[in-house]
């Protein structure tokens, strides 16, 4: 009798593990794709001229929204993407350098967990293959540290292309660490492509976690098309002679694009054109020639990196996981401005030992090809104006997103974490490894993204500020400042996307109620008056920050 009692508490138990074993084998995968410096209208299904087949067919089969919004500059952005914080709470208040105060120490802190802690205490294989970029003096900030079971890429902000050599950036070469679950990779010159190596890593993940009974969650952070303009010649190749119209006719054929495939509503305004951008009918044909080269390579870039989301695509398709994975894809900030001969300090990207495209060619993409990714937006990246923190967002999910879809959305990288938490059926944790953590301020966007709701409900305005540059988005309205001004100016989004009229004069009352929300607001997460900092910094091409 005890025997058998034994036998039959066995038999319950295994079958209790297989149950919870299915369980979490039938929770989805997710899997979030960041481009780097991409402009809002910079893909095909956004309005390109740049063919990006497999990002245009995710987003026919699935959802684009027309607003959604990152913090304008790569580590900012990255620290609130993965902790589903504002940057200032996760400690990346300006970016990945320490500034001495908490909220500016330059790497996550551990009270903001990060999607790979989260997921992993969720029973879900965690992977990342690209940039991490917020944090690196110390291993304990690495990856495989803060939850990532995998990790292939560079720790911080930007790497050759084809090799590993410091970058010549200012007086001091900017170091690139190349690393495989803390292990760093010294591979050989042009012995490979980064971008490639992004997406082959990848795909060796999922084929390496396919072998475990578990969901998985793929960070696939991809530097393109971020400085240096690096490409392989037979992806430039294909776009020779494809921008000799020149940004002023390309950027009206991409509005008519935008108007045409829904993303820009017949209401809207596009922004004035950028006085600092000379007409493109003025250049002489040497000048044509140069520019026409830069765009070329920048689409390339763009071009190579859609192939390898195409691999990891087909790699799902083949482990027959596709029908049970959410995708998304966004951009870290808008294309960036500024132009290459911006030199304070004597520093800046002016060096090239090669031509543009090729491995020592250290030049970048410059405001006047920006002002025609950011289409139909105004600024540039590390600005608070549309064109500086707009992204574009695809969403796919066969069965559960309604195909072709396009809808407002007005979300914020702050969302994300708690729409593939709800997702998943993650409980995220008031406790971790002893630390009470920062609870999650963002909405979940699962009723945006199943349930055919416009916008985001979240009862709240959102808010931002980067080295003095501020805003805050409620509903139709849009308050921004940028430094060293003080001066609130006041935009109706809803009809004015393109900050063409500013009607703070007209709306004194609305200037503040939104300015007190934003500085009660600042209050709480920690936000320093930027000209309070006695060590300056300045962000110089490419978004690295220089001591000054």
């Amino acid at each position: 009798m005890k025997k058998t009692l034994i036998t039959l508490n066995l038999l319950l138990a295994v079958v209790a593990l297989n149950a919870q074993n299915k369980t979490t084998a039938e929770k989805p995968n997710i899997i979030l794709i960041m481009v780097d410096d991409m402009g809002y209208s910079d893909l095909g299904n956004y309005g390109s001229e740049i063919k990006t087949p497999n990002l245009d067919k995710l987003a026919s089969e699935g959802l684009r929204l027309r607003e959604f919004y990152n913090n304008s500059i790569c580590a900012p952005t990255r620290g609130s993407l993965l902790t589903g914080q504002y940057q200032h709470k996760a400690g990346m208040g300006f970016f990945d350098v320490n500034l001495g105060l908490p909220a500016y120490q330059g790497y996550l802190n551990k009270e903001s967990l990060t999607l790979g802690e989260v997921f992993r205490s969720g029973g879900y294989s965690t992977l990342l293959s690209g940039k991490w970029h917020v944090g690196s003096e110390d291993q304990a900030q690495w990856p495989n540290q803060r939850g990532f079971d995998k990790f292939y890429g560079i720790l911080k902000g930007a790497s050759n292309y084809f090799d590993t050599k410091p970058l010549p950036f200012g007086k001091t070469p900017y170091p690139v660490k190349l690393i495989r679950n803390n292990e760093e990779l010294h591979p050989k010159d042009d012995s490979y492509y980064f971008t490639d190596e992004i997406g082959n890593n990848a795909v060796t993940f999922l084929d390496e976690q396919n072998k475990e009974n578990k969901p998985f969650f793929l960070y696939l952070a991809f530097t393109a098309p971020h400085w240096p303009l690096q490409a392989k010649p037979v992806d430039i190749a294909k776009y020779r002679g494809k921008f000799d119209e020149g940004w002023d006719i390309l950027r009206e054929k991409r509005i008519e694009k935008l108007k045409a495939n829904g993303i820009l509503p017949a209401n809207q305004t596009v922004s004035a054109r950028d006085p600092e951008v000379p007409e493109w009918s003025k250049l002489t044909y040497d000048e044509k020639q140069f520019w026409k080269a830069k765009m070329e390579v920048y689409a390339a870039l763009v071009d190579n990196m859609d192939q390898n989301v195409g691999k990891v695509l087909e790699k799902l398709k083949a482990l027959k996981k596709d029908k049970n994975t959410l995708i998304i894809c966004i951009s870290d900030n808008g294309a960036q401005g500024g132009f290459n001969t911006y030199n304070p300090l004597g520093r800046g990207l002016v060096r090239n030992d090669g031509p543009v495209g090729t491995s020592g060619s250290f030049d970048y993409q410059e405001q006047n090809w920006a002002y025609l990714s950011n289409t139909p937006l105004q600024q540039y990246k590390n600005n608070m104006h549309e064109g500086g923190f707009s992204s574009p967002f695809i969403a796919w999910f066969p069965s559960k997103i309604k195909a072709g879809r396009i809808d407002k959305g007005t979300g914020h990288i702050i969302d994300l974490a708690p729409t593939f938490y709800e997702l998943a059926g993650i409980e995220y944790p008031k406790q971790y490894n002893g630390v009470t953590t920062n609870p999650l301020v963002g909405s979940s966007l699962l009723p945006v993204l199943f349930n055919n709701v416009s916008q985001v409900d979240r009862g709240a305005p959102l808010f931002w500020e980067r080295a003095g540059n501020r805003a805050v988005r409620d509903g139709k309205w849009k308050l921004v400042s940028t430094y060293p001004s003080y001066e609130w100016e006041l935009y109706n989004i809803e009809i004015d996307r393109g900050e063409t009229t500013n009607v703070a004069q007209q709306n004194p009352g609305i200037v503040n109620q939104l300015s007190a929300a934003y500085f009660d607001w600042a209050d709480k997460t920690g936000v320093v008056e930027y000209s309070k900092f006695k060590l300056k910094t300045e962000v110089m091409p490419g978004g690295a920050a220089l001591k000054k």
